[in-house]
């Protein structure tokens, strides 16, 4: 949620600029090489990532319950300043029973497209897909879709040999 990331920004110790110092360090620190954040939401066209440095990032979130559990909630409210704030995971897929889904995030900038990073079990293995540029509101949800059947398929023909 792009407000709460402001908000911890604002009030870290230094400061905004402090705060991505930080994140930028907590990068190297995961080994994501080809990765600069200039602003604490990801809004910011010149924050870059490569899809393997954010599958990295994903490996790393997961390993934090709080993450996971928010991260695949359908919605939750939250209260502020005693006002209930809602929100929705645009994920569908978190939805979906048929889908076991350890971590999930989504993103959207023009430059980037609709993005979709999780961690997800398909075809009996966990895995983290990682999809950048999908061009319509759904085409991450169809690229995922595609993507577990392909696999699914694949290791069932696998097994028969």
């Amino acid at each position: 949620e792009n407000r709460a990331a402001s908000a911890l920004a604002r009030t870290y110790p230094g400061g905004g600029d402090a705060f991505v110092a930080a994140m930028n360090a907590k990068a190297q620190a995961l080994g994501m090489q080809n990765t600069r954040f200039t602003d604490a939401t990801g809004l910011n066209s010149a924050n870059v990532a490569s899809a393997q440095d954010l599958a990295r990032m994903v490996k790393a979130a997961h390993q934090y319950p709080l993450i996971r559990d928010y991260s695949t909630r359908s919605s939750a409210t939250v209260y502020a300043l005693g006002r209930p704030l809602a929100y929705r995971n645009t994920n569908g897929l978190v939805r979906n029973a048929k889908w076991d889904i350890g971590l999930s995030k989504t993103g959207f900038i023009s430059e980037a497209g609709r993005c979709l990073v999780m961690q997800v079990k398909m075809a009996q293995k966990e895995m983290v897909v990682v999809l950048l540029d999908s061009w319509g509101k759904y085409s991450r949800i169809g690229d995922a879709t595609r993507i577990r059947k392909w696999l699914e398929t694949s290791a069932a023909l696998a097994r028969r040999g």
